[in-house]
């Protein structure tokens, strides 16, 4: 039984009836309708990297078909800081899952710009904003560090450069 059209009369558009008798908006296509599921096997490694540290995509336009997200894992190894780098015009949220890592980046406020140190433990969150030269560190000589990063944009966006410096940054007017 094909899909039936159903209007909706007033602001709220039209919906389309599912052979299953599901009403559905008609704006949305069929593939985005139903939820996801990405099992630890499922991770792709083959995403943007930085030395020093292993990512995994989990949800993105390539494994999902997410049109406007990203999320993954990253690992750093003990005793690991990972190359400087920034995400583009991504905002990135990080979570904790274990280990203590540390987030470092430059403080261009004040007379003289100095690195900051964010410590951040299990259950821990942090904020990246876009293009915000940064790198990761795990100073634990025994245990790798995890953490769950999502992102605004649907790729995983990766400059790497050589110093945290903002003078390599370029930023798309």
């Amino acid at each position: 039984m094909p899909a039936e059209h159903v209007p909706a009369g007033g602001d709220d558009g039209d919906f389309i009836r599912t052979p299953s008798g599901a009403l559905v908006p008609a704006v949305l296509d069929p593939f985005h309708v139903a939820l996801r599921h990405v099992a630890p096997s499922g991770l792709i490694g083959d995403t943007g990297q930085t030395k020093g540290m292993r990512r995994l995509e989990a949800i993105s336009g390539k494994t999902v078909g997410a049109r406007n997200l990203w999320m993954g894992e990253t690992h750093v190894p003990a005793s690991t800081a990972s190359a400087n780098h920034h995400h583009g015009a991504s905002e990135t949220a990080i979570y904790v899952v274990s280990g203590r890592p540390r987030f470092v980046f430059l403080d261009v406020e004040g007379d003289e710009p100095r690195e900051q140190v964010i410590e951040a433990g299990p259950g821990d969150y942090v904020f990246v904003p876009p293009y915000v030269p940064h790198r990761e560190e795990n100073p634990d000589p025994d245990s790798e560090a995890v953490v769950v990063i999502a992102r605004t944009t649907q790729e995983a966006i990766v400059v790497n450069f050589d110093d945290l410096d903002w003078s390599q940054v370029q930023i798309p007017h």
